[in-house]
């Protein structure tokens, strides 16, 4: 069984799905995927997010604020208390993104310092959310003390030096539908180096669709193809892919 280690389920166009988020979990639990993930990138929609979500039990959350949402300062004690409920297993995503929003650099730096801080005082895992800001992440992972709780650099697209800087501060590396473009062959190499007790799959649904799926709306079904993927990237069959990313979720979280 496969295990999205981050999807957006409130994010998801259902018109494909008859308006029903059922059918994509159905889609999901057919294709062999067993637990979901539902990653929250503004706090302003986690309520929603959580209600939406609810009738699935297979389907567990985050809180937290992606580097791109800075309309509103997080709060610490708002997201705080977000992250009691009872389903939220990890604070984020969070991170910082230079690529598209280099001006919001200082809400961005400002952010990550907060839900890190959260994370440690709740002691949940984070789910960080970097590019074009290598050394600022691991700078702000070592001096918040990240450590403490580990978590995902998530739909990962860095260097194995990064890479290898975060495993070394407990985090782990994930690998989504990019891992199976044409244009990709530097993060293929990369996930050749990862070890076997510190990557994860995941979808980043509804964007980011793998080969053979590119260009239309993702969804977590397709993390089986990204296992396959990974797979074939590793010298490894399908079903260990399956069974270790499984192995590191459950590890990371305390599942």
């Amino acid at each position: 069984m496969y295990i999205d280690s981050h999807c957006h389920l409130d994010r998801l166009d259902l018109s494909e799905f008859d308006n029903n988020l059922d059918n994509v979990v159905a889609a999901a639990t057919s294709a062999g995927v067993s637990h979901l993930l539902c990653v929250c990138v503004t706090l302003k929609d986690f309520p929603a997010m959580a209600e939406k979500t609810a009738p699935f039990d297979n389907v567990l959350l985050s809180c937290g604020a992606h580097p791109l949402n800075q309309e509103d300062a997080i709060n610490e004690n708002n997201l705080a208390k977000l992250a009691t409920h009872p389903r939220v297993i990890a604070i984020g995503e969070t991170g910082l993104d230079y690529h598209y929003a280099p001006e919001t650099k200082a809400l961005q730096l400002d952010s990550f310092r907060k839900h890190v801080r959260v994370a440690r005082a709740c002691d949940k895992p984070l789910i960080i959310h970097t590019r074009d800001a290598q050394q600022d992440t691991l700078t702000i992972l070592r001096d918040e003390k990240a450590s403490d709780v580990g978590g995902i650099l998530h739909c990962f697209t860095e260097t194995w030096d990064m890479a290898k800087q975060a495993i070394e501060l407990g985090f782990y590396i994930s690998f989504s539908g990019i891992v199976t473009f044409k244009n990709a062959s530097a993060l293929r190499e990369v996930a050749k180096l990862v070890p076997d007790d510190r990557f994860l799959i995941e979808t980043d649904s509804p964007y980011l669709a793998p080969v053979p799926h590119r260009g239309k709306q993702n969804q977590p079904a397709y993390v089986v193809e990204v296992a396959k993927h990974l797979a074939s990237i590793r010298g490894q069959s399908v079903e260990d892919i399956a069974r270790l990313s499984s192995e590191n979720y459950r590890r990371l979280f305390k599942l």
